[in-house]
């Protein structure tokens, strides 16, 4: 079991954070100052210490150098997040706000353990039996399918420069996993890496985040700050859906790519600063940059080397290997014992759409985990109607997949981006009066009663010129 300390002199925030991580399978200890921390414990015998920014007597950065290799996160409240920079560019791995989501304050424990292995996880890992690690592959990138082994050799060809990376994908295949492996494998795995979600940052904002700012340079600029930029000097810069950054910005950063500087808000001078950049999307920057949302010379800049995620969809057998990977590691999180997935719940895995990706995956298994009675899964579970599977699987049969520029009628919709509750009313609509409703039911592959219920549902009602092959071919013979 993986250790945790906690340092925090709020006993409510400690005693709370403590039974969060002992949920999630974290054998955790306490202590209310780094003096207690240092006298009661080895602070090498742990996975991780999280630590308040601010405590009685020494700071909590006084642990970064006190942990050895040990990873230190450091809480700060928001009125002194400014200064949690400072304390990453002294060495601790990351930092979250107070009052924090217990979501992420748990998916951050995971990432930082992971990515972070010290030398005594490491000898757990080599006493541990044969199988018995179930975070997947080389940071958290699972996966043999074509496109994953095309991605992972591009990895290891990029990683090495000093080159921008733009990494494409929809939301939620895990372009922030192919950035850490960017980072982890680079010349600069020893330094910091930097996450910036540009959605999550107010306009208003971005440029002091990223730029920093003197003091004096606007109302409430009581002291000088460093930028997330200057902070990850000698590192690594991750900027995360750069295609919502502010025009604004997108100049200043320009800059910053092509002098290799930046200049705080208020400041006459500029400052050199050395930073691997790594960027990435899910929007198509080019249409952007063609449509005036973005500036096209920024993308030029940030396009240098490209890697591209698959959609779930597309990876084939890796989407059963991800389930099933998953599906231990949060057994174990849950401390339940090994759970397996139902004939049913394989068929629903391997056939659903997942248009939300590795992430929508990763939730559908922690909810059936937790709705769960018994050591197997099944797809009610997991949440996945079979019924509307079995209607994705005649999409093809009607020429919905394949090109999605093949439309039906006069619609110039692609076809593809039918939701399956979309597909369903339109294929009823439009075959109702040719069909009876058994032929509509056995076409699409569900029950006449699941039909009444889905008419229901969607309002749709049925044809008063309804399909009777029977009065059809009566009326054909006496005429």
């Amino acid at each position: 079991m993986q250790k945790v300390l906690v340092v925090e002199d709020e006993s409510v925030i400690r005693t709370a954070l403590r039974r969060l991580l002992e949920r999630n399978g974290y054998e955790v200890s306490e202590a209310g100052s780094v003096q207690q921390a240092e006298a009661d414990f080895n602070l090498g015998d742990y996975d991780l210490v999280i630590s308040d920014l601010r405590l009685p007597g020494a700071p909590g950065t006084d642990l970064i150098r006190k942990a050895g290799d040990v990873p230190v996160l450091i809480m700060t409240s928001y009125a002194s997040l400014r200064s949690a920079v400072d304390s990453m560019r002294m060495g601790a791995v990351d930092y979250i706000a107070k009052p924090f989501d217990h979501g992420d304050m748990v998916s951050a424990v995971e990432r930082i353990i992971a990515d972070h292995p010290t030398a005594k996880a490491q000898e757990r890992k080599t006493s541990s039996p044969p199988g018995a690690d179930a975070t997947g592959g080389e940071n958290g990138l699972i996966g043999n399918c074509p496109a994953m082994q095309t991605l992972g050799n591009h990895i290891q060809r990029m990683a090495p420069t000093e080159s921008t990376v733009l990494v494409l994908g929809e939301t939620g295949t895990g372009k922030e996993l192919v950035a850490r492996s960017v980072h982890q494998q680079s010349k600069r795995a020893d330094k910091t890496l930097i996450s910036v979600n540009c959605a999550a940052i107010p306009d208003t904002l971005i440029e002091s985040e990223l730029f920093g700012y003197e003091k004096g340079a606007f109302t409430g600029a009581n002291a000088s700050r460093m930028g997330l930029i200057e902070a990850a000097d000698g590192g690594t810069l991750f900027l995360d859906e750069i295609g919502e950054l502010p025009m604004e910005a997108q100049a200043r950063l320009l800059r910053f790519i092509q002098e290799g500087e930046i200049r705080r808000i208020g400041s006459v001078h500029s400052r050199k600063v050395d930073v691997r950049l790594i960027c990435a999307t899910h929007r198509n920057l080019q249409q952007l940059s063609a449509e005036g949302q973005f500036r096209q010379d920024l993308f030029y800049r940030i396009n240098v080397l490209c890697l591209s995620l698959p959609p779930l969809r597309e990876r084939g057998k890796d989407i059963l290997h991800l389930a099933e990977s998953m599906l231990r590691r949060q057994s174990a999180t849950s401390g339940r014992r090994a759970m397996h997935l139902s004939p049913r719940a394989i068929q629903a895995i391997t056939t659903y759409q997942w248009p939300g990706n590795v992430r929508e995956l990763e939730h559908a298994i922690e909810r059936a985990v937790i709705l769960s009675d018994s050591d197997e899964i099944d797809n009610a579970c997991l949440g996945i109607d079979l019924e509307l599977v079995n209607i994705n699987r005649i999409r093809g049969q009607d020429g919905i997949q394949g090109n999605p520029a093949s439309t039906r009628g006069n619609n110039n919709d692609p076809q593809e981006d039918l939701s399956l509750e979309d597909y369903f009313q339109r294929f009823v609509l439009e075959h109702q009066d040719s069909m009876s409703e058994t032929e509509l039911a056995q076409k699409l592959g569900v029950s006449r009663k699941c039909l009444w219920e889905r008419r229901q549902r969607f309002g749709i009602p049925r044809s008063k010129s309804g399909a009777n092959p029977r009065r059809r071919k009566s009326s054909s013979q006496s005429g």
